[in-house]
């Protein structure tokens, strides 16, 4: 392989405000009415001033959003596959054309100033459709999308401080010193690899591979801002990135950089982002995995992106990025050999045998046994198992929709004591918790009903985030929001049961009389009567309260947990 552009060069955008204005600028600040923003805002803001982003050089406007959207490139024609916007809500405290406002984090830490040139409307409908291919809202960006604020803001960017990073301070550079690392390693080529997973043998034997054939150096740069949820945390990933870098690579033939990146899960568009990325950090290969930055499948159980669009994406546009595209070979291990292989190169007997990387994890690390030193490391495998406990121990949410009246809480008080009894710790998330803990002052708007469920979502997020259970009994009539808290949860971590009675039968159930002053037009707006339930598309399970006993439907919910490994 040769280099496609000379490495560790090109402008960098730089909105750091120099130190002598810096002063001013804060005591300017503090006039100044404040955007709090969100996390993926400050990730993104991170990467523009630092200038990862490169050229773009600030939040997008309306030229930019629309080109990008319809086209992957900027008003201006560079190339850029993803939309960074900052959305705000309509009336949105002190924000007004050629203003200024403060960019707060959300523990109100002063990071920049924004000069606002210009607010605009825009949909999610058209940014969905095009960048990531889809409406469905199982797709974890399309669900967040619908919740952000209806209108862009833009204008002039001055960093004042990048966002405070706590942890492995020494591995959190900028592009500019990325590249100043390469350069002093003095190879010619810069082969990057983006990951948001554990390093397993596999992906070391590649990039191993790969460095070798462009004769270059190793950028290992995971994210480690916002990835999949459900992903393993970053604290643990990088401690195995930083065991495997220190061990057993060549110190002069690699660099172990983090990359504060709010990822989207754009599959082929996310891909081509990730190499503009790494070519501002000093790179000019990138390897790009099979069905690389996917959320993985829809509603419908199919794949959101095609297994090597990704790879075709990066491979069309490598002279204008100026990056060279290195598949991901699939490799198998053969055991008699002690080595990988291509598998296009082995027989279809050793294909067939082979496990990939997800049934190794379900197989060990799910059942509590070691990783084997095929897969990966000792070191890492040993970092893994501390945090990744087995399967019956880990976190699921098992989220109970329905009708009001259709037996959701009742299911859900029979399986809390099913589940007590097979040694799992259960917290019980029905209605009556929720209206008194959680969603208190909210009326029945369905934007209040909306804030209800999100707010479900996340306590059970934290939950099962901490190796709980979860039980949610909820109307959670909308179909959008409740994919929204799967994708909070984690898709494989939430068994969305649907309650299925009719409305005839919840009416006839119904002992508060809530179903008959929704008859009398006393209470607008109630599920079933004037506002419509949207049941699951593709629901894990549908109970039927009519034909079945409570017993029955709680024995099958719990069954199903079993199948999946969270009961022993």
């Amino acid at each position: 392989m040769t280099a496609l552009v000379a490495p560790h060069g090109g402008r960098l955008v730089d909105l750091q405000v120099a130190a002598a204005e810096a002063t001013a600028l804060r005591a300017e600040a503090a006039r100044l009415p404040s955007l709090q923003l969100s996390d993926r805002a400050v990730c993104d803001l991170e990467l523009l001033a630092s200038g990862g982003f490169s050229p773009l050089e600030r939040f997008m406007s309306r030229a930019d959003h629309d080109r990008v959207v319809g086209e992957m490139r900027l008003a201006g024609g560079a190339l850029f596959p993803i939309p960074v916007t900052l959305p705000v809500e309509p009336g949105a405290a002190g924000l007004r054309l050629d203003g200024r406002v403060a960019l707060r984090d959300s523990r109100n830490d002063l990071l920049a100033v924004m000069t606002v040139e210009e607010i605009y409307e825009w949909d999610w409908r058209p940014v969905a459709g095009e960048v990531f291919g889809t409406l469905d809202a199982r797709h974890p960006l399309v669900a967040e999308m619908q919740r952000w604020g209806r209108l862009n803001v833009s204008g002039r960017l001055q960093q004042l401080q990048p966002p405070a990073r706590h942890d492995f301070r020494d591995l959190r550079l900028t592009p500019a010193e990325t590249r100043a690392r390469l350069a002093a390693l003095g190879r010619a080529n810069v082969v990057a690899f983006q990951t948001r997973n554990p390093l397993h043998r596999v992906h070391e034997e590649l990039t191993k591979r790969a460095v070798a054939g462009a004769d270059g150096v190793l950028l290992l740069h995971p994210s480690v801002g916002m990835t999949k949820p459900g992903d393993v945390d970053h604290y643990t990933r990088v401690r195995g990135y930083k065991a495997l870098a220190e061990k057993y690579y060549e110190s002069d033939r690699i660099v172990l950089a983090l990359l504060p990146l709010a990822m989207r899960m754009a599959g082929p568009r996310e891909a081509l982002w990730h190499a503009l990325i790494r070519r501002n950090h000093g790179a000019n290969h990138f390897i790009v995995g099979r069905d690389h930055a996917s959320p993985g499948v829809d509603s419908a159980g199919r794949p959101f992106y095609g297994p090597y669009d990704a790879q075709e994406l990066v491979a069309k546009h490598r002279d204008e990025l100026g990056v060279r595209m290195v598949p991901f070979s699939e490799l198998v291990y053969l055991p008699d050999e002690d080595r990988y292989e291509e598998i296009s190169r082995v027989s279809a007997a050793t294909r067939t045998a082979s496990i990939s990387g997800t049934q190794v994890r379900e197989q060990y690390l799910n059942q509590g046994r070691p990783l084997p030193a095929w897969f990966t490391r000792p070191e890492v495998a040993e970092i893994l198992a501390e945090t990744y406990p087995p399967r019956h121990r880990q976190g699921v949410c098992v989220w109970f929709t329905g009708l009001s009246g259709s037996g959701k809480s009742t299911t859900a008080d029979a399986l809390t004591v099913l589940l007590l009894e097979c040694g799992r710790q259960v917290t019980l998330l029905d209605g009556d918790v929720v209206r008194t803990h959680l969603s208190k002052g909210l009326g029945f708007s369905r934007e209040d009903r909306d804030t209800n469920i999100r707010r479900i979502g996340f306590v059970a997020a934290e939950i099962v985030r901490h190796g709980g259970l979860a039980l949610c009994a909820a109307v959670s009539p909308y179909r959008a929001t409740r994919d929204e808290c799967r994708a909070m949860v984690g898709a494989d971590r939430f068994v969305e049961v649907f309650v299925d009675t009719p409305l005839d039968v919840c009416e006839a159930r119904d002992s508060k009389g809530l179903y008959a002053k929704a008859r009398r037009g006393e209470l607008r707006g109630f599920t079933g009567i004037d506002d419509p339930y949207e049941a699951p598309a593709a629901a894990e399970l549908t109970l039927d309260t009519v034909s079945h006993s409570v017993a029955d439907n709680a024995r099958r919910v719990l069954d199903e947990l079993r199948r999946r490994g969270f009961v022993r």
